[in-house]
């Protein structure tokens, strides 16, 4: 085996053990920081096929390249995502609408974060080309201070995929190529909350009471129970954060799926490139762990709800089409286009379910199918130098009554500017910067529903989010 495409098996395997995290910055969860020459036009991609970068954007790209080529990038990310709190409040009591909920509007839920990917191509013959590589289509990592006001609905939100992709092109003829490939994804999730056990409690308690008593006790019954049994230990203020329990899941899994790709060399100056990836289906496993307050009732701390359990979550990484346009206008100008879909509709919620028999944790998501534009243009002013600028709109899926602390989630757009050096004949350096102004999202998560009643009402605003990323590749040929 060649000693590139061995390399590349290996830092995969590496990645896949390693816990590496980053932070969701692309409409969803899914991140489009696969290439720095790509970063520099807004990821107008689908038919650039400028680097070994194409086994991922379109492998049909490959035929474009001649020789053996690889390319090693790596992205700083810095999101920025700040809640203000507007009365976000306990269920109980409910006579009295709840409580106002204590604690901090949580800091910066972002974070800094590295992203590297890395792709090999080979030309074995005039029409056959084989590649490999090794990236993180989607990913998130959100996490906020302990003891925030929205702390029973998250703490840390992590989510890894680790996406090993084999490819392969055929040249059909001087304008048709063609391509696919394998995706064999790693994920890695870790979700955590802290529990109101003074909520816990006084709920607890008071169905008991009620079952034993056919429906028929008196509210100065129940709370006579509530105090006789919550009140020893402090457990009777729902929202009490120093009565505050914290629940930790964790899961893995590899799940398989194939890309496809076509590029049309309509004329000598412009392609066409159309690229497929089907949808994952991960079905996680792992653990559930709880950390319970000393001063619980029994009947209360007894409960499967908060023991020690394994558990399952199922994930389907949704499929997505892309289409794109690459204009050769002179030796100096070139412009080029994205459309993307993805159906993110297979996001219907987010479940875990306890080996136990404990009742699932559900969160709604919903989530509606999305759309990404870009636009972006190139410019050589000399023979070692190109520029790069680019435009791009990327649609968020997340509909505002289903928006969650885990994925705070609205409308993007970006603003990108990048260049390639050209060090040798054989060696270029890429530098890509991009600006993602994000749209304020809102959320308003009510206890009144059903699997809020335990987490309260979560109501606020993330005001004038943004992201930055600054990156820079290595790209050789031989």
């Amino acid at each position: 085996m060649n000693p590139l495409p061995r390399a590349i098996i290996t830092l995969a395997a590496t990645l896949a053990g390693s816990g590496w995290t980053i932070t969701a910055h692309a409409a969803g969860f899914q991140l489009f920081e696969q290439s720095v020459s790509g970063l520099g036009t807004s990821f107008a991609s689908t038919a650039a096929a400028e680097d070994a970068s194409t086994v991922w954007w379109n492998p049909a790209g490959m035929s474009y390249l001649s020789g053996g080529n690889v390319s090693l990038g790596g992205h700083i990310i810095k999101p920025t995502a700040d809640f203000e709190n507007q009365e976000s409040r306990t269920l109980l009591p409910t006579a009295s609408g709840g409580l106002p909920l204590s604690g901090g509007n949580g800091g910066d839920a972002g974070g800094i974060a590295l992203l590297p990917n890395i792709y090999y191509a080979h030309s074995l013959t005039n029409r056959l080309s084989l590649g490999i590589g090794v990236n993180s289509p989607f990913g998130l990592t959100t996490e906020y201070d302990d003891g925030w006001v929205g702390r029973y609905h998250a703490l840390k939100s992590a989510l890894t995929i680790i996406n090993i992709n084999p490819s392969a092109a055929w040249k059909i003829n001087d304008s048709f190529s063609i391509g696919g490939g394998l995706n064999l994804q790693y994920a890695k999730a870790e979700l955590t909350s802290a529990i109101d056990f003074s909520t816990a409690c006084i709920a607890g308690v008071q169905a008991a009471v009620l079952q034993q008593t056919g429906g028929a006790a008196t509210p100065a019954q129940i709370q006579g129970a509530i105090g006789a049994q919550c009140g020893p230990g402090g457990f009777t203020t729902p929202g009490n954060a120093t009565k505050d329990g914290k629940a930790t899941i964790e899961g893995d899994n590899w799940g398989y799926g194939f890309n496809l790709g076509m590029m049309w060399q309509i004329v000598p100056s412009t392609r066409l490139g159309i690229a497929y990836r089907s949808s994952v289906e991960q079905e996680l496993e792992g653990d559930a762990t709880y950390q319970v307050p000393a001063g619980l009732p029994a009947a209360v701390a007894s409960s499967p709800r908060f023991a020690n359990t394994g558990v399952k979550a199922a994930v389907d990484l949704p499929e997505s089409v892309s289409l794109g346009l690459h204009s050769q206008i002179d030796e100096n100008w070139a412009l080029m286009g994205d459309l993307t879909w993805t159906k993110w509709s297979r996001f219907e919620e987010l479940r875990v379910r306890f080996n136990n028999g404990a009742p699932d944790n559900v969160t709604t998501e919903k989530w509606d199918d999305s759309f990404r534009v870009a636009i972006g243009g190139s410019y050589k002013p000399t023979s070692k130098w190109t520029i790069r600028a680019g435009l791009a709109y990327d649609q968020s899926p997340v509909p505002d009554e289903h928006r969650t602390p885990r994925i705070p989630d609205n409308d993007r757009t970006w603003v990108s500017f990048g260049a390639n050096w050209k060090i040798t004949q054989n060696a270029s350096l890429d530098f890509g910067y991009a600006h993602i102004f994000v749209k304020s999202a809102s959320i308003n998560q009510s206890a009144a529903v059903a699997e809020n009643n335990a987490r309260g009402t979560l109501k606020g605003e993330y005001s004038n989010p943004s992201v930055d990323i600054i990156s820079a590749q290595y790209n050789h040929r031989f």
